[in-house]
């Protein structure tokens, strides 16, 4: 499966990045690539943890655009 993870950088300089189609489901990191690595382990076990209690995988998401 693949997912679209949001990458960002919070006001400690920490990445966070975040799963938006499964609810919860964040991590971080100290680096772009650790907190990518994390979310990778995240999405794992947040998958494992929806099937074991019976929720669907993933939530559906939509990406908007608008011009200002």
């Amino acid at each position: 499966m693949k997912f679209i993870v949001s990458l960002d950088r919070d006001e400690d300089g920490v990445w966070v990045a975040e799963c938006p189609s499964i609810p919860g489901c964040v991590s971080q990191g100290s680096t772009q690539k650790e907190a990518l690595e994390h979310v990778k382990a995240a999405i794992v076990a947040c998958l494992q943890v929806r099937a074991e209690q019976g929720l669907p995988s993933t939530v559906e998401t939509r990406r908007y655009t608008s011009s200002l």
